[in-house]
C-alpha cells in the first residue's frame, strides 16, 4: 500500500518501506492449491507464523499492503535490497551502475539464475515486469515515473537491463533497485490485465519457497524452492496461519500452537517469565487519522478535529508507553532524515476547535480495522475527544481489504475519517505516491498544486541541503490542509516461540518481518 529506498553518484537517499494501510482492495479468487511442489535440501521442521488477515493482493505488480509483501518476499526476489541503514545488498542483480549523466542506470544479473519451474531467469523477465508495473491502469505505477513519463527498460543481452530515465531524478536509482519483485514472463506473457488482485496460475517465483497451498481465510502454505539461488531454506514447511484476533493468538503462542507472531505492547508484560521471546523493533511507520478531502472539504471543520484531539492520550492509550512509540509530527516518521517538526502539531485546543466550527455540529463516519487492539483504542478515544468540541464521531469497525476498498471511492466512500499506517522508507519521494493529485495510494482524495509542484522539485534536486529545504515546506503544507493527523512511529514487536531460532540471522525489517526467512530454524 508498502518505500523499502540508495546513496550514489546521482545523490540519492536509501530508504525501505511501502505502503500498508494505504493499500489495494482484495478481490476473491477460488483457494489454490499446487499439486507437488518440489522441495529443495532443508534441515526440515515445521514453522506456523500468524498473518491478521489475508493478503489483500497476491500479485507483485500492485501488492502493496503488509501481508502481500509478505507473501511476495518468499516466493519472488527483487534486483536488490535497502537496509535500513542506506546499505544496498544485490539479489538478483549482481551489479548496479548509474551512468554519468544520471539518465540511465544498468544491471546487471547474476548468472544461472532460475524460476521455481526449472526455467532460466533472464532480462527479459525484468524487462517485462517493469514495463507492466509501470503502466498506470494496472495500480501501482507512480515510482516509476519521473514527471509525466515513465521509465523504460531494455535488455541488451540475456543478463544485461539498461534502464532509461526520462529526466535526472534523485530518487530514481532506488524506486528502481528496490521494491519490485520480478515475475516470469514465461508464466505471465499473455496475460494482458495485471490489475487483478492475484495471478493466475499458480505461483512461479524466484523466492526462497514456493506455494503450496492456499486456503482462503485459512492459510498460506510453503516449501523451500529447489532452484533457489541463495542458501537452502532451513525449515520444510512454512505456513502463514490467518488468525485476526489479538487475545486468539496470544492463547495460541501460550501454548505453542503457533511458533510466532506480532503481539500488541499490552500483551508483552503477559509473556515475561514464559518461553516466549519477545522482539520489539523500528519499521518508521507513521499511524495516523486520516481524512477523506472529498467527504469533508471544509478545511475549518478539518482543523477543527485535529484541535479536539490529545494525541498523547491517543498514542499512550494504543502503544502504552514510550517505550513503543514516539509521536510524529508530520507525514515523514521522526527517524527520516527529511522529517522537520516544524510544522502545525495541532496542539489540544477545545476553544479554538469551537471557534473554527463556529455553531457547527458535524458527524463524521471513521472506518478503522476490526480486530485491531490499537486502532480500536484509537478510535475510541478520538470519539470521545472530538465529541468536547461539538464533534460527533460514529465508529465503524471492518475488515482492512473492506475498509480500504471503501475510502478509495474518494467521495463516494462510506466514510468520513479512517484509521490507517504506512510504511514508505526514507526517500520522501515515495510519499508522493499518498499525497500527489490522482496518485494511486491517495486515499485522502487530497489535492493541492503546490504539493505538487513541491514533490517535482524535490525529486528533481539533487542538492541533499536544498531537498530538505523543499520537502520542509511540502510537510508545512500538508499540515495547514488537515487531512492528515500524524499519531505515532510506533514499534513493531514479534514474539517467537521457544522452537524458534535463527531470528538474527533471518533479520528483523520493516513490513516483511524477516528479511530472509530461508535462515529461520526450528527445533
Amino acid at each position: 500500500m508498502s518505500r523499502r529506498r540508495i546513496a550514489s553518484t546521482l545523490a540519492l537517499v536509501a530508504a525501505a518501506g511501502l505502503m500498508l494501510s494505504a493499500c489495494a482492495p482484495a478481490g476473491n479468487p477460488a483457494d489454490v492449491v499446487v499439486d507437488d511442489p518440489s522441495a529443495a535440501t532443508s534441515t526440515g521442521g515445521a514453522l506456523t507464523y500468524v498473518i491478521s488477515s489475508d493478503p489483500t493482493s497476491t500479485n507483485p505488480i500492485n501488492l502493496n499492503d503488509r501481508w502481500g509483501l509478505t507473501f511476495a518476499n518468499i516466493v519472488y526476489s527483487p534486483l536488490a535490497r535497502v537496509e535500513g541503514d542506506g546499505t544496498v545488498v544485490n539479489e538478483l542483480a549482481d551489479s548496479i551502475t548509474p551512468a554519468e549523466d544520471g539518465l540511465s542506470v544498468t544491471v546487471k544479473l547474476k548468472s544461472g539464475l532460475k524460476w521455481s519451474d526449472g526455467e532460466p531467469l533472464t532480462a527479459e523477465d525484468v524487462v517485462f515486469t517493469y514495463t507492466e508495473k509501470a503502466k498506470k491502469e494496472n495500480g501501482n505505477a507512480d515510482l516509476l515515473w519521473v514527471g509525466d513519463k515513465p521509465i523504460t527498460a531494455e535488455a541488451t543481452d540475456d543478463t544485461t537491463v539498461v534502464f532509461h530515465l526520462p529526466s535526472i531524478s534523485a530518487a530514481a536509482l532506488s524506486n528502481i533497485a528496490t521494491e519490485t519483485y520480478i515475475i516470469p514472463k514465461h508464466v505471465y506473457g499473455e496475460i494482458t490485465d495485471f490489475s487483478t488482485a492475484d495471478l493466475d496460475p499458480a505461483a512461479v517465483g524466484s523466492g526462497p519457497y514456493q506455494l503450496a497451498e492456499y486456503k482462503r481465510g485459512e492459510y498460506l502454505r510453503f516449501e523451500p524452492n529447489p532452484n533457489y539461488a541463495g542458501d537452502a531454506p532451513q525449515i520444510s514447511d512454512l505456513t502463514l496461519r490467518i488468525v485476526s484476533n489479538a487475545d486468539t493468538v496470544k492463547t495460541a503462542l501460550q501454548t505453542g500452537e503457533v511458533d510466532a507472531s506480532f503481539i500488541t505492547a499490552a500483551q508483552v508484560e503477559e509473556f515475561e517469565g514464559t518461553d516466549v521471546t519477545v522482539h520489539p523493533y523500528a519499521e518508521g511507520r507513521v499511524a495516523y487519522l486520516g481524512v477523506i478531502a472529498a467527504k469533508v472539504p471544509d478545511v475549518k471543520v478539518r482543523q477543527a478535529l485535529f484541535y479536539a484531539l490529545d494525541k498523547k492520550q491517543i498514542d499512550d492509550g494504543a502503544f502504552l508507553s514510550t517505550d513503543y512509540y514516539e509521536p510524529a509530527y508530520s507525514i515523514l516518521p521522526p527517524s527520516n532524515p527529511f522529517a522537520t517538526e516544524d510544522v502545525e502539531k495541532y496542539e489540544t485546543d477545545l476553544k479554538k476547535a469551537q471557534t473554527l466550527l463556529a455553531g457547527a455540529t458535524p458527524t463524521l463516519t471513521l472506518g478503522y480495522t476490526a480486530g485491531d487492539p490499537a486502532q480500536e483504542t484509537e478510535a475510541t478515544l478520538i470519539q470521545e475527544q472530538a465529541g468536547k468540541a461539538g464533534i460527533t464521531v460514529e465508529l465503524q469497525a471492518v475488515d482492512p481489504s473492506a475498509l480500504y476498498a471503501d475510502i478509495e471511492k474518494g467521495a463516494g466512500s462510506s466514510f468520513d475519517v479512517f484509521l490507517g499506517g504506512y510504511i514508505m522508507g526514507n526517500d520522501p519521494d515515495a510519499y508522493s505516491a499518498l499525497f500527489r493529485t490522482g496518485a494511486s495510494a491517495n486515499y485522502f482524495a487530497y489535492s493541492n498544486p503546490a504539493v505538487d509542484t513541491l514533490f517535482d522539485q524535490g525529486v528533481a534536486e539533487l542538492d541533499d541541503a536544498k531537498r530538505k529545504a523543499i520537502y520542509a515546506d511540502l510537510q508545512k503544507t500538508i499540515a495547514d490542509d488537515a487531512v492528515f493527523y500524524p499519531l505515532a512511529d510506533n514499534l513493531k514487536i514479534l514474539a517467537t516461540g521457544p522452537r524458534v531460532g535463527g531470528v538474527d540471522e533471518a533479520v528483523l525489517v520493516p513490513i516483511y518481518t524477516f528479511e530472509h526467512w530461508e535462515k529461520l530454524t526450528v527445533k
